[in-house]
């Protein structure tokens, strides 16, 4: 059954997409320093997605949820957006990834900037501008102290191939959206929003939802 009700994301021309490099990293003058969702113990204390959050999340994933997960952003639906995973699975297996893109529209503007190569120009770009590579060795710090609020990991692991290359625009947008916190991810956020969504993707007890019908007046 399909997730995505009517239609699929619009995917654009990638020829029409803007530089990576050009794209402004910085955050905006509405950003807060003091934004209490970039604080260690923030993912910590969100709770525990209910039964019906993770039949969405089942359904958007297309696959059972995997140990606990908490609603770190919901889209403009008020469905679940970006989810906050625990560091280790069920069996005990380590799962690095604190922050996970559960919207499937999102997952699509996502994938077709990796899709035109961005992973490699914007660890170019990483490697080039001593700023902005500062700026996303912060973040990934501030990810890492939010995962070991919960539990801290053998190795310390890294998130989306960082600190030393951009890895996976998915974890780091999801990042971003979460918290704020991320510059790579803002780089995304600022290309692939507003996201091309038809509608609810996921309709009432975690059903995919049906296709919009057409208006007939």
């Amino acid at each position: 059954m399909p997730r995505i009700p009517g239609r699929s994301p619009r995917r654009p021309d990638p020829a029409a997409l803007p530089d990576p490099v050009a794209v402004d990293w910085r955050p905006g003058p509405a950003a807060s320093p003091a934004d209490p969702r970039t604080r260690p113990g923030w993912a910590a204390g969100l709770p525990a997605a209910g039964r019906a959050d993770r039949a969405v999340i089942q359904a958007q994933l297309g696959r059972p949820v995997r140990g606990s997960v908490a609603v770190a952003a919901r889209c403009r639906y008020g469905l679940p957006l970006v989810i906050r995973t625990s560091p280790r699975l069920e069996d005990g297996t380590p799962f690095p990834t604190l922050y996970w893109l559960t919207c499937p529209a999102a997952q699509v503007a996502v994938g077709r900037l990796e899709a035109a190569g961005w992973n490699a120009r914007l660890s170019e770009r990483l490697a080039a501008d001593p700023e902005l590579a500062a700026a996303q060795r912060q973040a990934h710090r501030q990810h890492q102290a939010q995962r070991d609020a919960i539990e801290r990991l053998p190795g310390d692991p890294g998130v989306g191939g960082l600190p030393g290359r951009v890895k996976c625009l998915h974890a780091l947008y999801a990042h971003e959206v979460a918290t704020g916190g991320d510059a790579v991810g803002r780089v995304v956020r600022r290309v692939v929003e507003p996201i091309d969504c038809p509608g609810p993707c996921v309709g009432g007890h975690g059903r995919p939802a049906a296709p919009a019908r057409p208006r007939t007046s």
